[in-house]
Order: C-alpha cells, then structure tokens, then sequence
C-alpha cells in the first residue's frame, strides 16, 4: 500500500503530544536507555520497542480487563492497553529515540460479522532511513494473528476484508485521531469502550 502522510515535515513525527505521547518521564526515559545499551542502529532499537509494545502490555480486549490505559507511560506501567494504547507506547519510545512514527487506523469487524458493527484498529507507521515508511502493528499475538516488526513486507495483524466492509486507510497523522482519544476518556470502562470506539474516519480527518 502507498501510504498518504499528513505532514511531508519529518519533524512532525518526533514531537510529544500530551496527554497520548510524553516520553520525558521516568519510566519511558529509563525504557529508552535500556534500548539504547543494547543496540546502536535505529532499525534494531525499533524493533526492540516494537516487542515491548507488543509483547509486553497486554491486549485489555484479549484479558477481558477493565483498564483504559491512554499514554505510552501509563500502558507501559500497567502493562495494560487496547490497541491505540499499544500504538501510542511504540510511538513514544520511538520518538523518544529520534525514529519518526505516525498513527495509522484500520476499520475492521468488532466481532467477526457485519451485524457486530465496526470499530477504528489503531496501529503505526515508522521511518528508517533505509526503508521510508512501513507499517507495523503492536496489537499482540494470539492464535490466528502474528504481526511482525518487518519494514521490507508488511506482517500487520488483521487481513482487511473489503467485501465485508473493512478498510485500510492509508493515512498516517502525525497525531492520534481526535476522537480516538476522546472515546478513550469518556468511556468508563474497557468494555464500555469496545463499543465506543469510532466506527471509522470521518472523511474530513482523512488525508
């Protein structure tokens, strides 16, 4: 897919944007020197924050929790989030590191049929020197999805069925979406905000 970029200013994908991408606390800064000690490529050090972000917080939706985890900060403390928590903790660490990386939205089934409705999937896209930008997506592995860090062949978690009325939105904002962020504040609950998530891009946000 050729993706459609916001903002053609690398700039704009390195900045904080509070209250979603902070990485000037403790926990993130103390995350990225850990990273940092291990590797000295940017390709490597992405790939590693990738994992953390993927592997190490849990999908609320996979656990059945309650936690709405917003920040990079707060996912990563609580290792707990859903998707957008999972993609706003790769971007801080990233970002953190002076990789630029974008936010990118899927709309796909929110229980596997059409009469379940649809929900936005957050995930990112990063830029390598070596590559431009790629996609990658930190949801986390379970049986029936295996997303990869792969900047030359995408490995995301879910295949978009436009049949069935998913899309693939090629836009990558420099921030997260609006109301992404205000489904995750109003909402009381994990659960009450599988259903209020947006159902898709409203075509005046879209690149």
């Amino acid at each position: 897919m050729k993706l459609r970029l916001q903002s053609q200013n690398i700039n704009d994908y390195l900045g904080e944007i509070p209250p979603a991408i902070v990485y000037n606390t403790p926990l993130i800064q103390k995350t990225i020197k850990k990273i940092e000690s291990q590797v000295s490529s940017p390709r490597e050090r992405a790939k590693i924050a990738f994992e953390i972000a993927r592997d190490q917080v849990h999908h609320s939706f996979d656990t059945n929790g309650d936690l709405i985890t917003i920040s990079g900060d707060q996912a990563l403390e609580k290792k707990e989030g859903i998707c957008f928590a999972k993609a706003h903790l790769l971007a801080t660490l990233l970002r953190g590191m002076g990789i630029p990386t974008g936010f990118c939205y899927q709309r796909v089934l929110r229980k596997k049929t059409v009469d379940s409705g649809y929900a936005l999937h957050g995930l990112n896209a990063v830029y390598l020197k070596e590559t431009g930008w790629f996609r990658v997506d930190p949801r986390g592995n379970k049986p029936g999805i295996d997303s990869e860090f792969s900047p030359e062949v995408e490995k995301l978690a879910y295949p978009i069925r436009p049949e069935l009325g998913e899309v693939d939105y090629p836009d990558v904002y420099t921030k997260p979406l609006n109301p992404v962020i205000k489904s995750m504040q109003e909402s009381k609950d994990a659960h009450e905000l599988f259903y209020k998530r947006p159902e898709e891009i409203p075509e005046d946000l879209r690149v």
